[in-house]
C-alpha cells in the first residue's frame, strides 16, 4: 500500500512560524501576547496557536501566564549553565564510547556529518552551521549506541538553536567553530578513546564559556560566572 505523505499540519506551521518571530525579535523577549491576537496574527483559530505554544512552552521559549497570555521568556543564563553541565556529563564519557565502535556504518554518518559541517563552515552561513554542528554532535551519541542520550541532548542543543542563542557568529566564526571540533573527530576516527573523551571535554568546556562570557556581557544582571571552577568537580 502506498505511503501517503501529509504536508505539516496548522500546529506545525503555527510553531514553526512563531519559533522563527521569538528567535528574530519580531516578538520580543518579555512581551505578552493572548492566543486570539496570536491567532488574528497567523490567520489561523486560537487551537493550532494553543497547541503550538504548548509546545513552545515545552521547548523553555515561552511561558503560558493564565489569565494573562503567552509571554515570551528570556534566556536563562543558568538553565543554560545546567545544559553544558549535562553535556558534559553525557557526551564525555560517550565520545570515549564512540571511538571504541567497530560499526562501519556509524563511523561513516559521523564522516558524512563532519563534511556537512565543513561545507556549513566553509559558506559561512551561521545557522546552518549551528545545525551541522548539532547534527556532528548527535552522530558521536548514535556512534556510542545510546540513542536515549541522544534524544535528550537533541532537545537540549535545539533549545539553545531555537532561543537564538549562540556562539556563532556572535563571538565566534563558522569557521572557528568547525575547527574547535576537529581533535574530537580525528580521536574518534583513530580510535583514540581517551584523546576523543579529552577533546569533547575540552571542546564543551570551551563553548560553555564562550556562551556564558556573550550573555554576561549582553545581559548585565547576570552578574560575572567563573565558568571552570562551576565545571571543575567533572575534572576530578
Amino acid at each position: 500500500m502506498p505511503i501517503v505523505n501529509r504536508g505539516p499540519t496548522l500546529t506545525q506551521q503555527a510553531t514553526e512560524r512563531l519559533r522563527q518571530a521569538i528567535v528574530s525579535g519580531e516578538l520580543p523577549a518579555g512581551s505578552l501576547h493572548s492566543a486570539s491576537s496570536l491567532g488574528t496574527w497567523l490567520g489561523v483559530s486560537r487551537t493550532p496557536i494553543r497547541e503550538a505554544t504548548a509546545e513552545l512552552a515545552r521547548l523553555g521559549l515561552v511561558a503560558i501566564e493564565p489569565n494573562h497570555g503567552i509571554r515570551v521568556v528570556e534566556t536563562d543564563l543558568e538553565s543554560l549553565i545546567e545544559g553544558f553541565e549535562l553535556r558534559l556529563i553525557v557526551e564525555v564519557p560517550l565520545a570515549r564510547k564512540a571511538a571504541l565502535s567497530s560499526d562501519d556504518g556509524a563511523r561513516e554518518t559521523l564522516r558524512a556529518r563532519f563534511d556537512e559541517f565543513r561545507g556549513a563552515a566553509e559558506s559561512n552561513a551561521a545557522e546552518a552551521t549551528l545545525r551541522a554542528d548539532r547534527d556532528f554532535h548527535t552522530a558521536v551519541l548514535e556512534m556510542a549506541g545510546n540513542l536515549r542520550a541522544s534524544e535528550v541532548l537533541r532537545e537540549q542543543r535545539n533549545i539553545v538553536l531555537q532561543s537564538g542563542v549562540g556562539t556563532v557568529p556572535s563571538s565566534r566564526s563558522c569557521q572557528e567553530c568547525f575547527d574547535d571540533h576537529l581533535d574530537l573527530f580525528e580521536a574518534i576516527m583513530a580510535g583514540d578513546s581517551a584523546g576523543a573523551a579529552a577533546a569533547m571535554h575540552r571542546h564543551i568546556l570551551n563553548t560553555a564559556t564562550i556562551l556564558v562570557n556573550q550573555e554576561t556581557k549582553a545581559r548585565s544582571e547576570f552578574g560575572e560566572h567563573d565558568i571552570r571552577s562551576r565545571f571543575a568537580w567533572l575534572s576530578e
